[in-house]
């Protein structure tokens, strides 16, 4: 396999494991676009419908399983919220013509027992162990949006639990309101791709903040295309080409209605006034402004419900005293609640359903999915707001769908604290419209048909090459692969770099990325193509250094339960050592606890004091040291030798460096008293120097740090008391702000996500090079290796893939060429003198 074989081998589309139906295998009873979707869904085994509200997923789902079944053999589940079955019953009678409609069952016993191929059970039977979907020939999830939190217990449960079914579907019409990662979460269920790979994959990572992740812009384009290849977003019938008579309704009547707050309030606990009540900001905020204003809000419902009295209302609310409020300021009013039996809660969800029933109470959590209540009632009033988005969207489209014939109206009533919890639901709702836009030119733009889906992705293989050229550097937009495969042999002098760490992290949308690969494993089969070349053009003796760090793999994705870690630094030993590198040492580069653990929630104090088997130690960042063996090894030097006087590079400079790091330049030593009453923000490099100078007592360290965290001086975000050190194998004053990300970010431009600091850069050069030398980094990012170089009087090269990132290194590498040349006031002196 040549190296664009191995490229094209990396493009991702969802894998088709169903089987080919023709048209007339369908129902007739299917409306056209519904026809579509079963087709779609039964060629592709494993898919989902993101179908908007009303646009008919339960026959589907029905006849998804049918079809399955008479082809296939066994039987089929269809799981569904509490309170739905009988939406599915009613269907598969009155609108499919079943004789009979699907058995609900409770345990695996009863679904064998069952004399029909299809059956329904609930959430909770499934999760809980009652029922084993691996049984079943064909599984449907229905309002699937359970499955949006990656961490819950029912998506963890439920990705186990349905791993290996061979037919899989999903639906529902809220994929995700907020967060466009949330939508890889139905990719895992369905086994499309890994859940962990597709965030790697499409997703930027805060490197301050653990699960804060946001698409990648220039990836949004490719995020959408490889949804589209196992996502099914319907907005109307007409997405593909159908009537929308009965779907286009007119747009929402949303009146907002704001409770006054009592004034005077009582005092603060300094004594103050307090005029107003303080927003509702917090969950528990919000909670109390619940409970205090209950009263006022149901008198404003009833105020609303007289005023249109031939109109039926569904009343939502959330706490259970809101429930005995309604009843008591509103005759009349039929209530439902969990603990009720649950064939009359049924009773009376069917009673407001077919209009039997005026005035209905329900919370979203029982009938905010599922149910139909649109034949009679155009009219809902959310008695109180809370920060749950999908299960407001999903209660306002109870009434607002297909066969609605009346303007729908929406009243929402809220207090004057809970106004910035109404401002997050609107936003919320923001975002899934425009969500909801983007779902529908999905489906417009590409269709269900059309030109093969490889083949749209694989128009982001390759780049087109650009090479700027100063006087002291070049720098070149490419693959580094096919870049360093015209390079000449033993034309450089030192190759340093940071390499992708494998697939976490992706810097381009092109499958040229490193960082774009399923896994380890496949990250080092491409690597494979590069290191062959990097040795053939590293000059004979001369010195790699890679800078690398382990990777912390999650419990929640590894099935193990806690954080494990990837000894990723020894896979590069051995990867680099079998294509003939000579590994000679490792750099040890220390990093702060405390902000890994504000990364990757791996190392917390609390579970450290629930547990400690479950807590490992913080990772460091690496410098390997590869050589390139020299022509003549019988003593091993470089066939170009890195020479320094002993006149020009001192003895003492010698000591410090090869110690690996520089004390600070203060005039005494600091005693442990004035550590205490050190500001916070000098406190690092005061402790460190401490360290260094006295015997360390693990007591007296621990000590310390109590008496600081007493003195509120122990942040929570950085680690104040790192203890210095004293290998020189292990760097610690490695200034980890120093970066050209710092610019990047002055600049507002997108910073590089994961920076080689520059004291790195800056010793790793003086080390191993000579002035004059060529200084390689294969993978340039921003420059800032070949900016080192010019600034330290070698000639940098580097080749980089992203665009972005090379048009910022190359402004870089130019202010740094203009410096080198710009002559100096002794430059000048010099010259008058010469005259």
């Amino acid at each position: 396999m040549n190296y664009i074989q191995f490229l094209k081998s990396k493009i991702e589309v969802a894998p088709i494991s169903g089987f080919e139906i023709s048209q007339s295998e369908i129902s007739p009873k299917l409306k056209p676009h519904q026809r579509d979707a079963v087709q779609w869904a039964v060629r592709g085994g494993r898919r989902a419908l993101f179908e908007s509200f009303g646009l008919g997923k339960t026959v589907q789902q029905l006849e998804f399983c049918r079809i399955i079944t008479a082809h296939k053999g066994g039987k089929a589940i269809i799981v569904v919220p509490l309170g739905v079955k009988q939406e599915f019953q009613m269907d598969a009678v009155n609108i499919l013509g079943w004789e009979k409609p699907p058995k609900y069952v409770k345990t695996m016993a009863e679904a064998e027992a069952a004399d029909t191929d299809i059956v329904l059970t609930n959430y909770e039977r499934v999760r809980d162990g009652d029922i084993d979907p691996k049984r079943f020939t064909a599984t449907s999830l229905d309002e699937a949006s359970v499955l949006r939190s990656f961490g819950s217990k029912t998506y963890q449960t439920f990705l186990d639990k349905f791993k290996g079914v061979e037919y899989k579907l999903v639906s529902t019409a809220t994929p995700s309101p907020n967060k466009y990662k949330e939508l890889i979460h139905y990719a895992g269920y369905l086994e499309v791709m890994d859940t962990g790979q597709a965030l790697t994959r499409f997703f930027k990572r805060d490197s301050t903040k653990a699960n804060n992740l946001t698409l990648y812009p220039h990836k949004e384009e490719e995020f959408w295309i490889w949804m589209s290849t196992w996502a099914l977003f319907i907005h109307l019938p007409s997405d593909l080409g159908y009537d929308d008579t009965g779907y286009a309704l007119p747009p929402l009547d949303v009146r907002t209605h704001k409770i006054a707050d009592a004034y005077f309030e009582g005092q603060e606990k300094d004594g103050q006034i307090k005029f107003l009540r303080d927003a509702a900001v917090s969950l528990s905020d919000a909670a109390n402004e619940k409970k205090v204003s209950i009263c006022k809000r149901i008198a404003k419902a009833k105020e609303i419900i007289d005023s249109d009295p031939e109109a039926h209302f569904i009343l939502w609310h959330d706490l259970e005293a809101e429930r005995h409020e309604i009843k008591r300021q509103i005759p009349g009013v039929v209530d439902i609640y969990g603990a009720m039996d649950y064939d009359e809660r049924e009773r009376r969800v069917l009673d407001f359903s077919n209009g039997k029933t005026r005035l209905f109470a329900t919370k979203k959590s029982i009938s905010g999915s599922g149910c139909n209540f649109q034949k009679h009632c155009h009219r809902a009033i959310f008695v109180g707001i809370d920060y749950e988005f999908n299960d407001f969207i999903q209660a306002i489209h109870r009434i607002y769908r297909f066969l609605q014939t009346e303007q729908v109206i929406i009243d929402i009533i809220y207090t004057e604290a809970e106004q910035p919890i109404l401002d997050t639901l609107m936003e919320k709702w923001k975002n899934h419209d425009y969500l909801s836009q983007k779902m529908q030119e999905i489906v417009k733009k590409y269709g269900l048909a059309g030109v093969s889906q490889i083949d749209k992705l694989a128009r982001t293989i390759g780049v087109e090459r650009v090479q700027i050229q100063g006087k002291h550097f070049t720098a070149v937009n490419n693959d580094c692969v096919l870049e360093t495969t015209e390079m000449d042999e033993n034309s450089i002098d030192l190759i340093l770099t940071s390499i992708p760490f494998s697939n976490h992290y992706e810097y381009t949308p092109s499958y040229n990325d490193f960082g774009h690969n399923e896994n380890t494993k496949r990250f080092f089969e491409q690597m494979d193509f590069l290191s062959p070349q990097l040795l053939r053009i590293l000059q004979p003796g001369r010195v790699m250094a890679v800078h690398v760090k382990d990777r912390v793999l999650f419990g929640n994705a590894t099935g193990t339960g806690f954080p494990t870690m990837e000894p990723f630094h020894a896979m590069c030993i051995r990867h680099y050592m079998q294509h003939g590198f000579q590994y000679f040492g490792m750099i040890t580069v220390v990093t702060d606890v405390v902000r890994e653990n504000n990364q990757t929630y791996r190392l917390g104090w609390t579970e450290q004091c629930k547990d400690g088997t479950k807590m490992g130690v913080g990772c460091p960042e690496y410098i390997l040291l590869f050589r390139k063996l020299p022509s003549d090894t019988s003593r091993a030097y470089a066939d170009v030798p890195v020479v320094k006087t002993k006149e020009e590079y001192t003895r003492a400079q010698w000591q410090i460096d090869a110690h690996g790091y520089w004390r600070s330049s203060g005039d005494r030593l600091v005693t442990k008293e004035e550590l205490v009453s050190a500001p916070v923000t000098n406190l690092q490099k005061v402790y460190r120097q401490y360290s260094r100078d006295h015997v360390y007592d693990y007591a007296e360290h621990v000590q310390l740090a109590k008496e600081l965290d007493a003195e509120n001086k122990l942040p929570a975000s950085f680690m104040v008391v790192a203890p210095g050190s004293w290998s020189d194998e292990v760097w610690d004053d490695i200034l980890r702000m120093r970066t050209l990300n710092s610019t990047q970010s002055r600049r507002r431009q997108e910073m590089h996500v994961c920076p080689l600091q520059i004291d790195i850069v800056e010793r790793i050069i003086n080390r191993y090079s000579n002035p004059g030398d060529v200084v390689l980094d294969p993978f340039g990012g921003i420059m800032t290796v070949p900016k080192v170089a010019v600034d330290n009087g070698r000639y940098g090269i580097g080749i980089e893939l992203n665009n972005g990132y090379f048009r910022d290194g190359v402004g870089y590498l130019r202010e740094a060429d203009e410096e080198k040349d710009v002559p100096t006031l002794f430059d000048l002196l010099g010259n008058v003198g010469q005259a």
